[in-house]
């Protein structure tokens, strides 16, 4: 199913649609692929690449992935609607579902560059970029940004950028419930201090009932994300997916009606092993496809162990997937199902 078709299917149908938030240094490629192990039908995003980056650095290092992520959506960041094309074209052969504007990341990058969550101070450039990037792809274009930025009124400011992409043809709008204060706050304390508003949110939703939009920020289980989209159409988990990916478990289930199972961790060490094997035989470390793993199993005995396994001794030189192996044996199983264990815990 194309991302056109998914976000039609969940306005027309209640579909939802679950998606991996972007996150900058951790959801590359190696980490998608080992979403991607737990979850079939999660949309997964890559991390924020900038437009200048496609255009002038290493491409095939910035955009190739594994046919096996789908559905998998290309996040980029910048403000010049030109870049941005040239970007989107050149990203075009290498097959992404959706592209996704950054109008959310208050990283020292984006300042800098005067993007990102800067972007939401001009919404008139935000939407003559999806306009310009629409003109140029038949894939989804869509929006990520935050309910305002510094000193902003939010019942004000996001209704305007919201109306102005929408205008522009944007495919959805994916909101993080909190401000961004670029004047005080570091990137981490704009993820942790600015107050959570759910509602405003929902009053978008409530306003454009025919208008896709997701929920993300600060949402930690599956169960809170079944309360969130009992007002809106998606929801994204950050963090929380990441620091316990086996939550991702049981999303297949819960929001996309597959049979519920025993989850199969035997075949998901088979896989990652089998994919680091193919990693480091093209040249790559064990490190860069551990890194990501080391949080699946929160919450179970042994889960101490595993972590110190796969941060310790995948780090070393000649590091091979035995390592995985090694790191998958430490943990016992039989203490229950991770899900409800990692809902237990808050993960």
């Amino acid at each position: 199913m194309t991302r056109s078709h998914l976000y039609t299917e969940a306005l027309k149908t209640g579909r939802p649609v679950f998606a991996v938030a972007p996150m900058i240094d951790w959801t590359d490629r190696h980490c998608r692929y080992f979403h991607r192990q737990i979850s079939q039908h999660a949309l997964l995003y890559t991390e924020m690449v900038v437009a200048d980056a496609i255009i002038h650095g290493p491409r095939e290092r910035l955009l190739s992935f594994d046919t096996a992520e789908h559905p998998v959506a290309l996040q980029l960041g910048g403000s010049d609607p030109d870049k941005l094309v040239k970007a989107v074209e050149i990203a075009a052969p290498y097959g992404y579902d959706e592209i996704n504007l950054n109008v959310g990341c208050p990283s020292d990058r984006v300042q800098s560059g005067t993007f990102g969550v800067c972007l939401m101070l001009t919404p008139e450039t935000v939407a003559a970029c999806v306009a310009a990037m629409k003109a140029v792809t038949s894939l989804p274009v869509t929006v990520k940004c935050r309910i305002g930025v510094d000193e902003q009124e939010p019942e004000l400011a996001l209704p305007e950028l919201l109306d102005r992409v929408l205008d522009a043809g944007a495919d959805a709008i994916w909101i993080h419930a909190r401000k961004a204060w670029l004047k005080g706050l570091s990137p981490k304390e704009n993820r942790e201090i600015p107050p959570l508003d759910y509602e405003i949110v929902y009053r978008m939703k409530q306003a454009r009932p025919d208008v896709f939009i997701g929920i993300n920020g600060g949402i930690q289980t599956l169960d809170q994300a079944a309360e969130h989209l009992r007002h809106v159409d998606g929801v994204m988990l950050g963090r929380a997916a990441y620091q316990n990916a086996g939550v991702l478990a049981d999303v297949d289930h819960r929001f996309f009606g597959e049979a519920q199972s025993e989850a199969d961790w035997d075949g998901l060490r088979d896989r990652m092993m089998d994919y680091a094997a193919r990693h480091i035989a093209a040249g790559g470390r064990l490190q860069q496809v551990a890194r990501h793993m080391v949080g699946l199993f929160t919450g179970l005995p042994g889960a101490r162990r595993y972590r110190q396994v796969l941060s310790t001794d995948a780090v070393k030189p000649g590091a091979g997937p035995e390592v995985i192996a090694a790191a998958f044996a430490v943990v016992d199983f039989s203490a229950g199902d991770i899900t409800t264990v990692q809902e237990a815990v808050g993960a």
